[in-house]
């Protein structure tokens, strides 16, 4: 990312630009997008969008562009919003604002940007939200029964918490029953769909009509965002700007190219197939210490751990780890007491570890590690007796051995093997 790219405007998309001077950047873009498309086997890619929730933005509005704006535009007999009367253009907005969503609950897993109340995603549409079973499963019956019900315009499919794998497949039917486009947020995992381990019914790109991405995560590239989709909508998803996106970032795509032509390596599969690999053992591991992990595993690249059998909150486990040296992020569950602020739970990710070459062994490690800190954690208690749900007391002989022990695990993956760390030490 750190080119000369950044400082070039580039409004449009290639060879239909607001901009001269943009021949290189048709370049480097048209290849992001053909290498995206080669790798993921979509009919159309647009990396222009600058995060996850870009994309999405994006996505929902190519969506209605394609299936509501376009189609009453025809009906009206105009060629674009300016020649619309006030009362149709304002006809046209309810219409809009009237459509419907059905994503995941927040609470089962998904993202803020899949109609979360609290996010713009929720205002846009009339948003309706299926949950995980008892057991914190999909149950793809159940989504079929809801979306017959409420017939929306998207089915929405992905998460940001959720450890299992999706049957993409199972839900394009559910999507072709009810008259739905189905859309999916692959930006979880990505990665695993670049690196073959998630194929056929698992495969997003082959089933959904719009996949959206970030290009950082498990794709292991730049913080960015990007749209993969069928042919029918690739008009639509390339109005990014000026819709959504004011200018581009040619740096970032740049270095999205990068990130997507690695991708295609062997070297990179195999990357992929162990984060799986580490996330079950991790999990497995975490069970043996007789961590609360929900789902009973993983099937993809993180788990969740339930943390109230400590006596602790989401928050408390997050910043107890954190202070010993081991950084996660405290995440809600089904069901959650707490909140989406304090949480019941943490969320751990193994990408970054397995990138250090970290294997099954560092993973028993690790569990017991999450272990310790959690059962040395005690809540912190104010003058008139309450818990609190966010202050913790550790013992500080305890908190200087986990970070020790921490340290040494890190000094044998470390990150930049080639910098000797007594000499950044000496010169701090």
């Amino acid at each position: 990312m750190g080119n000369w790219f950044t400082d070039k405007y580039a409004e449009g998309v290639p060879e239909h630009r607001f901009y001269a001077g943009c021949d290189n950047v048709d370049e480097i873009e048209s290849l992001a997008c053909r290498t995206a498309c080669s790798l993921f086997g979509a009919d159309h890619a647009y990396v222009q969008p600058h995060s996850g929730a870009d994309a999405n933005l994006c996505a929902y509005w190519a969506i209605l562009d394609n299936r509501v704006l376009t189609p009453y535009c025809i009906e009206a007999k105009v060629k674009n919003y300016n020649e619309m009367s006030r009362e149709d253009w304002n006809n046209l907005r309810t219409l809009c604002r009237n459509q419907k969503l059905l994503s995941m609950d927040y609470y089962s897993g998904s993202h803020l940007t899949h109609g979360y109340r609290q996010n713009l995603s929720a205002h846009l549409f009339d948003c309706y939200y299926y949950k995980v079973n008892r057991e914190g499963i999909l149950d793809y019956d159940e989504i079929e029964k809801q979306a017959m019900e409420v017939k929306p315009l998207i089915l929405l499919a992905g998460y940001s918490a959720y450890p299992g794998i999706i049957n993409f497949r199972r839900m394009r039917e559910i999507a072709d029953r009810c008259g739905a486009v189905l859309m999916v947020d692959m930006a979880h995992f990505a990665g695993l769909v670049a690196g073959k381990v998630y194929t056929g019914d698992y495969d997003p790109v082959l089933w959904a009509h719009i996949v959206t991405t970030t290009t950082h995560k498990t794709l292991r590239g730049p913080r960015g965002g990007m749209i993969l989709c069928k042919q029918e909508f690739a008009e639509s998803v390339d109005k990014g700007c000026p819709l959504v996106i004011g200018g581009p970032l040619p740096h970032v795509m740049t270095a999205k190219l990068i990130a997507l032509k690695e991708a295609h390596t062997p070297e990179f599969r195999k990357y992929a197939a162990s984060i799986v690999r580490n996330s079950k053992a991790l999990a497995a591991a975490c069970m043996e210490q007789g961590l609360k992990v929900l789902t009973g595993g993983s099937e993809n690249h993180l788990i969740l751990v339930d943390v109230t059998p400590f006596g602790i909150t989401g928050r408390q486990a997050e910043k107890a780890l954190r202070t010993c040296g081991l950084t996660v992020n405290r995440n809600t569950i089904p069901g959650d007491i707490n909140g989406p602020w304090y949480t019941s739970g943490i969320r751990v990710g193994v990408p970054a570890a397995t990138t250090l070459g970290m294997g099954a062994g560092e993973m028993k490690k690790i569990a017991k590690m999450i272990y310790m800190i959690l059962s040395n954690t005690v809540p912190k208690v104010n003058e008139q007796g309450l818990r609190s749900k966010s202050g913790i007391t550790m013992d500080d002989s305890f908190v200087q051995s986990m970070n020790k022990e921490v340290r040494e695990l890190l000094d044998t993956f470390r990150l930049y093997p080639e910098i000797d760390p007594d000499f950044i030490e000496a010169n701090l």
